[in-house]
């Protein structure tokens, strides 16, 4: 027999009884909590697709002491003879994050500090990291490359992961000792909310560009979702309302963000747009393969910065996390951490061999990220630039000629390859990606990726540079549903001996 209760008396349950919470039907625990999660899909497309309830049968079997589900799935649960408390509502996903954080004590999290964009967001979390380390400040990370705190470190899956999950590793930080932690923050993560729950007091936007448009469809259902943690709470965003923030104004999309408050920190190279009236101005000094020198101005306040780091991109990361240093309260003079920070795994990471070559890996899988990695080596003022690429099966197949087109204004040879194909024919992704490199001065296909490797290592003189895009840190290949292990760095050390 179903007995109603409110959400509230549910959270209050699970927070003083300390029921456990799941949503996958095998974890699902005796007196425990289920919550029938909605299909994975963007929201307002759920209409007429099916979520957890499909497991409905299994789940009741296990007798747990409460289902929090929608309103439209009380009959369902009566049908199958439910007999357990059940709570409803409309958005269950937010609901789980309230439920999480009951359980997890939210309360007494480390401070979380977002960051999103379509690229940067790795690189940003590593310098944060350090910056933050060198004052003194215990560090966790959740992001693309690890899930990592005091005494705990291991590879990330996903670069956000679910809500339930999100909430345990805080609670993990805190019990290790964290008092920070940075998060990247995808905008499946936003648009799902699997964030939900969690109060960030600061939150950093690099840039919008073309990507995961397989899922959200347009840029305009993109930007939307990376908005959400801008936006004040009673707009649809992600609390907290008082959270400072940075923005990169010179991305096109940076000014709609720091239109919506006048207190956000805007950065970049260029004059800051009318509205913003606290702006972090940068200006290059030198830029060589030795890496960058700057000169920042902020409030009346101007300082330089030397960094190991290579390339214009790595710039405007260098910026981003002062941006938001500044807006976290941090001092100029504070950024000298920055000097030592030789970069992140598979974020145009140089491969050293004994052959003496240029050689470089990054996980440059976007156009605008492609464009930003060559060019970096070109502003380095190598010779030549050559690029092995591809692009991940079963997703956003409008990108393939872009990605063509961004290796092809800058490269001198393109070598087209594999990267995950998932499900699809390698050759089949080729194809789509070809168009795009109609106006490449040479173009090299090879499917075998480790072949193509091999290829473009062997056309190398020691003037030139070599761009191997699209995997960085990662050390398998995805095909037809296996994961084989395949890391770039280490098949071009092998080949660099």
């Amino acid at each position: 027999m179903i007995t109603r209760i409110s959400l509230d008396e549910l959270t209050a349950r699970v927070a003083q009884q300390r029921l456990p919470v799941s949503v996958h039907s095998g974890e699902v625990r005796e007196g425990g909590v289920f919550v029938v999660m909605p299909p994975s899909v963007p929201r307002g497309q759920e209409d007429g697709r099916p979520g957890g309830e499909i497991h409905l049968r299994q789940v009741l079997a296990a007798k747990p002491g409460a289902v929090l589900c929608r309103p439209e799935l009380l009959p369902l649960l009566k049908e199958l003879g439910a007999d357990c408390a059940v709570a409803v509502t409309e958005n269950v996903r937010a609901a789980l994050g309230a439920l999480a954080r009951a359980y997890y004590g939210g309360k007494g999290y480390p401070q979380v500090v977002a960051i999103t964009g379509t690229n940067g967001k790795t690189t940003e979390t590593y310098l944060l990291e350090a910056l933050f380390r060198a004052l003194g400040r215990k560090v966790g990370v959740v992001g693309t490359v690890s899930y990592r705190w005091p005494g705990h470190e291991e590879d990330a899956p996903l670069t956000t992961p679910g809500c339930l999950a999100l909430h345990a590793m805080l609670a993990q930080m805190s019990a290790a000792g964290a008092d920070v932690a940075f998060m990247e923050v995808s905008s499946h993560a936003l648009d799902q909310e699997r964030v939900a729950g969690i109060d960030f007091s600061a939150a950093l936007l690099t840039n919008v560009t073309q990507d995961h448009l397989d899922y959200h469809k347009t840029m305009d259902e993109y930007f939307a979702a990376k908005l959400r943690l801008f936006l004040p709470e009673n707009r649809g965003g992600v609390p907290l309302d008082n959270k400072v923030c940075a923005v990169n104004a010179d991305d096109p999309y940076g000014p709609r963000v720091l239109a919506l408050r006048d207190d956000m920190i805007g950065y970049g190279l260029n004059e800051p747009p009318g509205a913003v009236k606290r702006h972090l101005r940068g200006r290059v000094l030198s830029m060589s393969p030795a890496g960058v020198e700057l000169s920042m101005s902020f409030e009346g306040r101007t300082w330089q910065l030397r960094s190991p780091l290579v390339g214009g991109f790595n710039v405007m990361n260098l910026l981003g996390a002062q941006a938001l240093g500044l807006a976290m309260g941090m001092r100029p003079e504070d950024f000298a951490a920055l000097t030592s920070f030789t970069g992140v795994s598979g974020r145009l990471e140089r491969i050293n061999g004994k052959a003496g070559l240029n050689v470089f890996v990054d996980y440059a899988h976007t156009p605008d990220a492609l464009i930003k990695a060559i060019d970096a080596l070109r502003s380095a003022g190598f010779a030549r630039v050559v690029t092995v690429f591809g692009c991940g099966g079963n997703r956003d197949r409008t990108k393939r000629p872009l990605m063509g087109e961004a290796v092809a204004s800058l490269s001198d040879v393109a070598v087209l390859t594999s990267d995950n194909p998932r499900d699809e024919e390698p050759e089949a992704i080729i194809a789509d990606v070809m168009p795009g490199l109609a106006r490449c001065p040479e173009v090299v296909v090879e499917p075998d990726r480790r072949k193509a490797l091999a290829l473009a290592v062997a056309m190398l003189s020691p003037d030139d540079a070599l761009l191997v895009a699209g995997k960085g840190h990662e050390t398998y290949q995805l095909i037809k549903g296996v994961k084989y292990p395949f890391s770039d760095q280490a098949i071009l050390r092998e080949y660099l001996s």
